[in-house]
């Protein structure tokens, strides 16, 4: 669970200072509280909604009075990408306000048709499941407790469709938005390069590790055929540190503001730390594989044994990832068994 933002922190002055007050509203989920972002400027911009609940309602409505604003008052939301603990009131306030909502193009017709589209990632998740080892009774149950939790989200209109490089102009700022995948397919941050402050949603989080879990590709067709996609899943964690080594070279920056716990400086050493903490996972599970060879299921049980249902995609996920380095290094190789379930061996010479 991340940190919560010490409201009398050196970083939470600054972003005030700029102009941005952090809302942390409540969510149903292990991370803890999202930050939503209130831009005083004009555009007056909230960064982030929260989930769908009456609980974060509240709270953005009573954070928003204590800054002599109101709902009413907005005049643009921006999305940061498509997890619905971030875009879940999207709707509502959009609809009361009459602000136009900004998102990546890409995530458009996704968040239009958000139950048939959370449907089709639910049907890859479960193939990706079984590929890899996790048995039926398990994916079962995890789709189960995923149709529960998508009330959390809701079907949003996008009214102004973003690219990366475009900017967003406010009357004291720009914002550029860089389109940063990995944590997952729509992951978007936006750079005041002039203030040298960096939205950073979830692509960056200094009090946790951010997950980048394996998910269908934008453009995927929300009716393609069972598991046609699994079998060419996104190497989420390779697109992850590729987009880590982009934001590296952003700069100067000397705040950031994430989506989940405080804000941070000095992104560089958290991104440098992250690589080797990836190193170091990739390099464990070579020691697992090279002990014997094992499904993605099988690595994921060795390293954290049997885990809770709604963290099963969750561990496969982070599993499967480290292997895909393994593999890019020329250290892993991926087989099948006679049952078409993937598993891994070590290769005798590496080409890395």
């Amino acid at each position: 669970m991340s940190a919560l933002w010490d409201q009398s922190s050196d970083e939470a002055a600054a972003a005030r200072e700029r102009g941005i007050h952090a809302i942390p509203l409540p969510t149903p989920f292990g991370i803890g509280p999202i930050n939503t972002y209130l831009i005083d400027d004009d555009p007056l911009t909230l960064v982030d909604t929260g989930p769908n609940s009456g609980l974060a309602l509240d709270a953005l409505e009573s954070e928003l009075a204590r800054l002599g604003k109101k709902i009413d008052d907005l005049e643009l939301i921006i999305v940061s990408h498509q997890h619905m603990d971030h875009l879940g009131l999207t709707e509502i306030i959009a609809r009361r306000s009459g602000a136009p909502v900004a998102a990546l193009a890409s995530l458009v017709p996704c968040l239009a048709e958000y139950d048939a589209w959370m449907e089709a990632d639910d049907r890859f998740a479960a193939a990706v499941m079984q590929r890899h080892g996790i048995p039926d009774e398990t994916c079962l149950a995890l789709r189960s407790v995923s149709r529960s939790f998508r009330g959390w989200g809701a079907p949003t209109t996008v009214t102004q469709p973003l690219g990366d490089g475009d900017e967003l102009k406010f009357r004291d700022r720009t914002l550029t938005v860089h389109h940063r995948p990995g944590h997952s397919p729509s992951d978007t941050i936006f750079f005041d390069s002039e203030g040298k402050t960096l939205i950073a949603a979830d692509h960056l989080i200094a009090s946790v590790s951010s997950n980048p879990l394996i998910a269908r590709p934008l453009d995927a067709p929300i009716d393609e055929p069972e598991g046609a996609a699994a079998l060419a899943r996104p190497k989420s964690l390779m697109i992850y540190l590729e987009s880590l080594r982009a934001t590296r070279e952003m700069g100067p920056i000397d705040l950031i503001l994430p989506g989940h716990g405080p804000g941070f400086t000095d992104h560089v050493a958290l991104i440098d730390e992250r690589f080797r903490l990836h190193q170091r996972r990739a390099d464990k599970l070579y020691g697992l594989i090279a002990e014997e060879p094992r499904s993605g299921y099988g690595l994921a049980q060795a390293l954290w044994g049997n885990v809770a249902v709604t963290q099963a995609y969750l561990t496969l996920s982070e599993a499967l990832g480290h292997v895909d380095l393994l593999i890019d290094e020329g250290r892993v190789i991926e087989c099948f068994d006679d049952a078409g379930i993937a598993y891994f061996e070590a290769t005798s010479s590496p080409t890395s």
